[in-house]
């Protein structure tokens, strides 16, 4: 195998040269750089324990206070020394340390280049790995094998190294054997507000249960039952990180969970606890406008976790003179408003660029409770 290119001189690891191009779609770019099939991956990617830095173009907009039309159209993406995406998918991706750099005028720190089996890897990354088109990569990831490991960053799929390199396809079952699951076409069998409560069961049962035996337990969709399991597993987890000090993978071989099976759930464990370590601030602008005769209840919001490895809140603003149907909080932005009470987060939980009715409030991720309230009153 060739020896991967090393950077020239006085150029930062991470940094793109000029490329060339074509226009995919009508705002979106494409970069043209050969078979990704053909050797070793030369371009940036998700280092293992970065993922919390991945920024969407939609974050480096609303970083900037602009659209992320305004931002394409500018230009700056492709300026000398801006950051490479992370990956060649059609998505950009960028390391939110390598942004932040560039745009205070600070030199681009270098990303790591060691490989780590804890490595995300979009669809080319993985097809690169294992020597074949991104085509063939797209059947092999249905396997369940590798998609109970599926791990979605800025909305582009991603899936552990060690899983795309050691993964074995699954033997087909012959013709007239049942499958077991849940049968095609057929809804989840158990409602929503129980499917915790007997995940649980199945949980304190056997550890290391997974997806697919959820599945054929419950008769719920895999992706359903993953979602329960991978959550359930992050709170208590979570517990014990807290409890004993432990690191999450000592947490969960204490619990007897199976290294493979719980990465996202020790993401999502850290994660937990950072939404824990946020509940009193939370509460107190709860407080705070309620006081203001914003909302009927000083109750505080619950911290969600749209993407594992991310938490965000919501505080709905139920009076007829609030100033906004709904507050959204995000430990990586701050406040905004929403303009819907129903789904204030929006698609994919992404941190929309002001306008349309969407504001960024104060400065900081935790302003004081009376500078929100301020920053809310002068939107009137």
């Amino acid at each position: 195998m060739p020896t991967p290119k090393t950077p020239p001189e006085g150029r930062v690891l991470g940094q793109h040269p000029t490329r060339r191009s074509l226009p995919v779609g009508k705002f979106s770019t494409v970069f043209l750089m050969g078979p990704v099939f053909a050797g070793p991956w030369e371009e940036p990617m998700i280092r293992a324990g970065r993922r919390h830095l991945v920024r969407t173009l939609a974050d480096i907009a609303a970083q900037q206070g602009i659209a992320v039309q305004t931002l394409i159209n500018s230009g700056r993406l492709k300026a000398e020394g801006f950051p490479a995406p992370l990956g060649a998918g059609r998505t950009r991706l960028y390391d939110g340390e390598q942004v932040d750099a560039y745009l205070a005028g600070r030199p681009v720190p270098a990303l790591p280049t060691a490989d780590d089996d804890d490595d995300l890897l979009d669809r080319q990354e993985a097809a690169a790995l294992r020597g074949m088109d991104p085509q063939a990569w797209d059947r092999r990831k249905k396997d369940p094998a590798v998609r109970e490991h599926t791990v979605l960053v800025g909305g582009v799929e991603h899936w552990p190294r060690h899983i795309v390199r050691d993964h074995a396809p699954t033997p087909r079952r012959s013709a007239g054997t049942g499958g077991g699951g849940r049968p095609a076409g057929v809804g989840d069998q158990v409602p929503r507000d129980q499917l915790p409560a007997r995940v649980a069961q199945l949980l304190d049962e056997d550890p290391a249960v997974t997806a697919a035996g959820v599945t054929a337990r419950l008769g719920v969709h895999r992706n359903t039952a993953q979602a329960a399991l991978t959550a359930l597993r992050a709170e208590r987890i979570a517990d014990v990180m807290e409890q004993r000090g432990l690191s999450a993978a000592q947490a969960a071989a204490e619990l007897g969970y199976p290294a493979g099976l719980t990465r996202r759930a020790g993401i999502r464990a850290a994660a937990v606890l950072r939404g824990r370590q946020a509940r009193p601030y939370l509460a107190e602008v709860a407080r705070a406008l309620h006081a203001r005769g914003w909302t009927t209840a000083d109750t505080p919001p619950a911290v969600q976790h749209p993407e594992d490895d991310e938490c965000v809140a919501v505080l709905v603003l139920e009076a007829p003179a609030a100033p906004a149907p709904a507050l959204v909080w995000s430990e990586r932005h701050g406040w905004r408003t929403a303009t819907s009470r129903r789904h204030p987060l929006g698609r994919g939980a992404a941190w929309p660029p002001p306008g349309d009715g969407i504001r960024h409030l104060a400065t900081g991720t935790t302003p004081a409770p009376a500078d929100l309230v301020t920053a809310l009153d002068s939107t009137h």
